[in-house]
């Protein structure tokens, strides 16, 4: 091995080739990660280096990056001859790049008026950002005035902690639960790759949405339990993705949704790690979804 010539992918982009000997030196100074996309003669495909023994430990999975006598592209889902291998999802953001635009986003949202611009133009930029394997150049193609009003009413509720109106805020609980339920349902539905629509759905009732919120709120209660409930609710929103020949599922446990959730929160609270642990809880929680042949995985 310590002869081959590495690539690696960046940004979006296929860098190399480098002789081992210098990925190694890329590796020692943070260049390249275990979540960094890498190839190298031999290999069917792009791996994270993290996969590969006695690289780097960790890892995440990466786009095609179809070049002349590269390693061959996989092909997208429903393709004629396409692959349907699985695999983790992964999520290629830069530090400041996320820092800035979730800040956007969030202010966007209290000042309710833009909310449904600025909503719709983090989607296209996050799902850019994301790596699914077999469905290269993933894009959002919702348009803000789709559910204009969802996104105004999700501004307006924002408020309603501010009101000293008790049984408002209870009642506002199964109000987001729907709300939610419905920018996912129109987010599942506006998913294209190399400019063609996907068929994907989400079909999942708007009574079990508000079943799994209502249930997070009383979790908290004990305090962690909560952690497992959100690690339940996402499977079952997982096992109501349609549309895909593949399984969408979630892999984490209870445990490292806590761990890690405590972990973040407790780093905000110092402001200054912000950016990092930010990008550090996206990257981690994007690659807990993944792809799988239907029937191979028992999803809890």
């Amino acid at each position: 091995m310590s002869n081959r010539s590495w690539f690696y992918a960046s940004s979006g982009q296929q860098q190399g080739p480098y002789p081992e000997a210098q990925l190694r030196d890329l590796i020692t100074r943070g260049t390249v990660g275990a979540d960094t996309l890498v190839w190298t003669e031999g290999m069917s495909g792009w791996q994270r280096a993290g996969d590969i023994p006695g690289l780097v430990p960790g890892g995440s999975r990466p786009p095609s990056f179809p070049q002349p006598g590269g390693p061959p592209p996989v092909a997208a889902e429903g393709y004629a001859g396409g692959s349907y291998a699985g695999g983790a999802l992964s999520l290629d953001v830069g530090l400041w790049d996320l820092l800035w635009r979730s800040l956007v986003f969030i202010i966007g949202i209290v000042l309710v008026i833009p909310s449904p611009w600025v909503a719709t133009w983090f989607y296209r930029w996050i799902v850019s950002r994301l790596h699914v394997p077999g469905r290269p150049n993933l894009a959002f193609t919702g348009q803000p005035l789709d559910i204009w009003y969802v996104f105004i009413a999700i501004g307006i509720l924002t408020y309603v902690g501010s009101a000293d109106l008790y049984y408002l805020q209870y009642l506002s609980i199964p109000i987001q639960a729907v709300l939610s339920w419905m920018v996912i349902r129109w987010f599942a539905s506006n998913l294209s790759s190399n400019g063609q629509p996907l068929p994907i759905a989400f079909n999942g009732s708007a009574l079990g949405y508000v079943g799994w919120q209502v249930l997070l709120y009383l979790s908290f209660i004990t305090i962690v339990g909560w952690a497992w409930v959100i690690t339940a609710w996402m499977r079952w929103v997982c096992r109501n993705i349609d549309g895909t020949q593949r399984e969408v599922i979630f892999t984490a446990s209870g445990l490292e949704v806590l761990w890690r959730t405590i972990v973040f929160v407790i780093a905000c609270i110092f402001i200054i790690p912000i950016p990092w642990v930010l990008r550090w809880y996206a990257q981690w929680y994007a690659s807990q979804f993944a792809l799988a042949e239907r029937g191979t995985v028992a999803n809890a």
